[in-house]
């Protein structure tokens, strides 16, 4: 795909995301651009569905609103608060680790680096890649299945693995549209793109796609 293609499918999947419900959309609405909250949903998200990260975390957010309110709660409670997600019973002893890892490397301030949240427990370069640019509105380039899976498909990368996907998107995309590719990418994987027969005759982007093997739509 040409670099010149870039913008205006940018402008397509901005459309899309704008006009359309998706549970992306709706994670975002839970979890707002506060620090805490965007870290914390997204270190629940690891592997878990966003309908069932937001269910998760809005009932954890009406109990646990701080850093201090994590450090107080008993891991048993905060375990029951989040069994729903996929590997709760981990994710439950990160975030109990949270509050004295920010502490002890960071004064008591969630950092707004990837280099330094990847040093936090449960926290990978997904994870503070969402950080850096829905908490502190920063360029950063989260890939997740969506975002990888899509770029292959439109031959933007031509990669193996998310991380790789990243580093390629890094050399690729301009930095002014790293923070809000993932969330586009995502709605856009979320409801068109499907990774089991995606609906291209819906698709506002099949003219640039290059996946192989998809008919055209009628």
């Amino acid at each position: 795909m040409s670099s010149l293609s870039i913008p205006a499918i940018y402008r397509l999947l901005k459309r899309h995301f704008e006009t359309t419900d998706s549970p992306v959309a709706r994670l975002m609405a839970t979890r707002t651009n506060d620090p805490f909250r965007v870290l914390v949903t997204t270190i629940l998200s690891a592997r878990t569905k966003d309908q069932i990260t937001s269910a998760a975390a809005t009932l954890l957010f009406t109990e646990v609103k701080s850093l201090q309110d994590l450090r107080a709660i008993p891991l048993e409670r905060l375990d029951l608060l989040i069994w729903h997600v996929g590997f709760h019973e981990i994710k439950a002893h990160y975030l109990k680790e949270l509050p004295d890892a920010i502490d002890q490397l960071f004064g008591g301030v969630i950092p707004e680096t990837v280099e330094e949240l990847i040093q936090l427990p449960g926290v990978g370069r997904k994870t503070a890649n969402l950080v850096v640019t829905d908490a502190f509105n920063k360029p950063g380039i989260c890939v997740d299945v969506h975002v990888h899976r899509i770029c292959n498909r439109l031959g933007l990368v031509k990669t193996r693995l998310p991380s790789e996907t990243e580093m390629a998107l890094r050399k690729r995309l301009q930095k002014k549209y790293w923070i809000t590719w993932n969330r586009y990418l995502v709605a856009f994987g979320q409801t068109l793109c499907l990774p089991i027969h995606p609906k291209c005759q819906k698709c506002p982007i099949f003219a640039y796609c290059r996946r192989v093997g998809v008919k055209t739509p009628h």
